[in-house]
């Protein structure tokens, strides 16, 4: 709706402008400051442009009135447009808030390591993720959602040993020394005994087939992993596997040192990057001495086959304890020839977890970490999303589960779900047949109807504002207000036998469908009926 007028404005005035909302609604629906920018320009004060600018619209098919106040153009849209875009809305639902962008980007998050079952800290970083995914889609984005399985490296190996001692102490009834850093868990049991069933109880005991053991594991996990993100409704496009990566090192190197001679060197019998040159707080150790790659250099060689692959941009979601990595990264990324601009970094910060305003006990089986599938289980992975999705990702989060497992209207999801069920559940009640509901005028609604009808189609708005600010706890904050100004209207006013009921069940609908697709894009699915206790 939005983008409709801007584009009406952008026309009849011959140049671009920033459409704002009043605070004040009885000021209209829209208003910009177009006048005072055009001061110096034409020389005027900005209330006589006003003035002139107001009184150059005359009637109009999509505004009711365009006034001018202070300097400000505000602008109150018609019955028409608000009835016509409504109809559209109801007649194309699958249309709706959608936009064509049409560039190509590359989203990655979580990229846990494939060790362990995904723990709270993931979880956030993967609703973040998918819920911006979405947003991307609906918007005509063409986005792929990428998950990068670090399976090379100490904490593989690691893996391999855990298994063999966790075997050899509760399957083999063995009395075994564990190292000070090792992985726990029950998931570990599941593992052993499938392992023992495929390598027989030899394994446990070679140490030379650690690395066997810990390849086939790295995979058993990943399969953990996928099925706990699949239940929190999370889903990848792409995995690229780290492992995979190293054979092209060579090439990389050699492609850095000939777009800068001096972006690696050799030291202290070491390879090293001149990332400090970069902004870096020091140059960073791409290859050990003994020959080996560090971490760093995976992420040298993963993010140039990135940029190899024709993107027009980058986005990486990182834990927050990620970012001293960033300036390295773009260093390698400037090296390779690429403009490191179109990486973009975004951070998720950690998360506590509350029960009962107590601090939450982490689960036995998990060892020393909350696990995602612990708390899906206990709250359902719809409050799950909700609540990861209501926050920023770059400030720390706490929440208590027991006040997203209440089932009255101080739990925001279940507010929220309850506004579409009750909509469903008037819906009917009525003896009006669709098409009586459909062909509905939507005139003379009165103020209350009218700013609902308004307040509901902002959805496509938020909907990019939530994306471009990458700020996506937009979609959820305007989901609860929408809720609430629906609750409000269902009390406040009569419907059902009324002369007005066709109009105002259109109207219903219009809320229904922007509750519906916002929910949708949170990867929640709408619920037609529900139980209230305290609404």
């Amino acid at each position: 709706m939005k983008e409709r007028v801007s584009a009406l404005l952008r026309e009849k005035l011959g140049r671009e402008l920033v459409l704002e909302k009043p605070r004040d609604r009885s000021f209209g629906h829209f208003a910009t400051p177009i006048a005072f920018s055009l001061a110096k320009e034409l020389r005027k004060s900005p209330m006589i442009i006003a003035d002139e600018l107001a009184a150059s619209f005359g009637e109009s098919e999509e505004f009711s009135s365009v006034e001018a106040v202070k300097g400000y153009l505000n602008f109150r849209l018609s019955e028409n447009f608000l009835s016509e875009y409504a109809s559209w809305a109801l007649e194309n639902p699958s249309e709706y808030a959608k936009q064509e962008k049409n560039q190509k980007i590359l989203l990655e998050f979580v990229s846990a390591n494939p060790t362990g079952p995904l723990h709270i800290g993931h979880a956030r970083g993967a609703i973040y993720g998918d819920t911006l995914y979405r947003l991307a889609k609906h918007l005509g984005y063409e986005i792929d959602a990428e998950y990068y399985i670090n399976d090379a490296g100490n904490q593989i190996d690691l893996l391999g040993l855990s298994i063999q001692l966790h075997a050899r102490e509760n399957l083999l009834d063995e009395t075994v020394e564990y190292p000070e850093s090792y992985y726990r868990g029950e998931y570990l049991d599941g593992l052993s005994r499938d392992a023992m069933e495929k390598f027989g109880v030899e394994i446990f005991h070679d140490e030379s087939r650690q690395r066997e053991l810990a390849m086939w594991a790295k995979d058993e996990v990943m399969k953990i992993i996928v099925k706990d993100l699949a239940d929190t409704n999370v889903h990848f496009d792409t995995f690229v596997y780290e492992s995979t990566l190293y054979d092209d090192w060579d090439r990389v190197m050699q492609k850095m040192a000939t777009t800068d001679a001096g972006a690696i060197y050799e030291k202290d019998g070491k390879t090293w990057i001149a990332s400090e040159a970069k902004d870096d707080e020091k140059d960073r150790v791409v290859v050990r001495e003994d020959g080996r790659p560090t971490y760093l250099a995976g992420d040298i060689v993963y993010h140039n086959q990135k940029f190899e692959r024709g993107y027009e941009h980058y986005i990486n979601i990182w834990g927050a304890d990620h970012h001293g990595y960033i300036p390295r990264v773009k260093a390698a990324i400037e090296y390779l020839g690429y403009d490191s601009s179109k990486l973009e970094v975004l951070l998720s910060q950690m998360v506590s977890l509350l029960k009962d305003g107590e601090p939450y006990k982490m689960s036995k089986r998990a060892g020393n970490v909350i696990l995602m599938s612990d708390i899906v289980e206990e709250i359902g992975a719809d409050a799950l999303r909700y609540i990861f999705a209501s926050k920023k990702s770059d400030t720390a989060l706490e929440f208590d589960l027991s006040e997203f497992k209440k089932q009255d209207s101080s739990n925001p999801i279940f507010y929220i779900q309850y506004a579409h069920a009750r909509i469903q559940t008037l819906l009917s009640k009525s003896t009006l047949s669709s098409e009586e509901i459909m062909c509905a005028d939507l005139k003379n609604l009165g103020d209350n109807a009218d700013t609902l009808l308004f307040d509901a189609m902002l959805l496509p708005e938020v909907v990019e504002d939530a994306f471009n600010s990458r700020q996506v706890q937009k979609l959820p904050d305007y989901l609860k207000a929408l809720a609430a100004s629906l609750h409000k209207f269902y009390y406040d006013v009569r419907m059902i036998g009324t002369p007005d009921e066709a109009k105002l069940l259109k109207v219903m609908l219009v809320v229904a469908l922007s509750l519906k697709t916002g929910l949708s894009l949170m990867g929640i699915v709408a619920k037609d009926k529900m139980v209230k206790e305290e609404i």
